[in-house]
């Protein structure tokens, strides 16, 4: 049986799809955090406005589109004391073989990423 990625390392996946798009649209980072529990992983800089972006990896069959709409209240309300604007970041993630199948180190996965979302 091949090995299931953890919790982590879908994280770290997810981290890396939207640190990746955060760069390519011209974000600087003044902070990053892969740590699962720690929120917001991003506070980013563009056009001298503070954005804090929460990143969440989603397996499949959940859609990466939907946020915790309360936690995410939360989280915009702590932005707000630092001028900031809060983003939601769902990256799917699936086993590319079978969508049923937990993702692995040994088989190609793919992602459901439409950018982030404001909150």
């Amino acid at each position: 049986m091949a090995n299931e990625l953890t919790k982590q390392e879908l994280h770290n996946l997810a981290m890396n799809v939207v640190g990746e798009d955060l760069e390519k649209n011209g974000y600087e980072f003044l902070g990053v955090n892969s740590s699962i529990k720690a929120n917001p992983q991003f506070v980013a800089l563009k056009n001298k406005k503070l954005h804090f972006v929460v990143v969440r990896a989603i397996q499949y069959p959940k859609d990466p589109k939907v946020m915790d709409r309360i936690y995410m209240e939360t989280m915009k309300e702590h932005a707000s004391k630092f001028e900031a604007r809060a983003f939601y970041a769902g990256v799917g993630i699936a086993n590319a073989k079978d969508y049923e199948l937990p993702v692995t180190h040994d088989d190609n996965y793919i992602i459901n990423y439409d950018g982030w979302q404001e909150v």
